[in-house]
């Protein structure tokens, strides 16, 4: 599967078959809450946070592959992503894009 955040991929003529997406919602646990909280007292990277969305942007990318992957696509394009608190300490990511099938 070709993933591209660009509207075509060089040297292939695509069939639009369509949005997919995939999502998550991920939090890290109390402890890691607390110590992150502290962090923020001297700065610095909050490494857990961190953490966490990166692999929450992977989860969702891997949804939103396996949402291509029923429609039968080749790769997908315009891939975009975004995020939002849903409560403290808690995020969602969804991961968006076209899936194409060459022709």
């Amino acid at each position: 599967m070709i993933l591209v955040n660009t509207d075509y991929i060089t040297g292939k003529e695509l069939e639009m078959l369509g949005l997919v997406r995939g999502s998550t919602i991920r939090s890290k646990n109390v402890v890691k809450d607390i110590t992150q909280s502290l962090k923020t007292i001297v700065g610095g990277e909050l490494k857990a946070y961190n953490d966490m969305m990166n692999e929450a942007r992977a989860l969702a990318t891997k949804r939103m592959v396996e949402d291509a992957e029923k429609l039968g696509a080749d790769a997908i394009v315009n891939i975009r992503y975004a995020s939002a608190a849903v409560m403290q300490g808690a995020a969602e990511v969804i991961a968006y894009g076209t899936a194409v099938k060459f022709k």
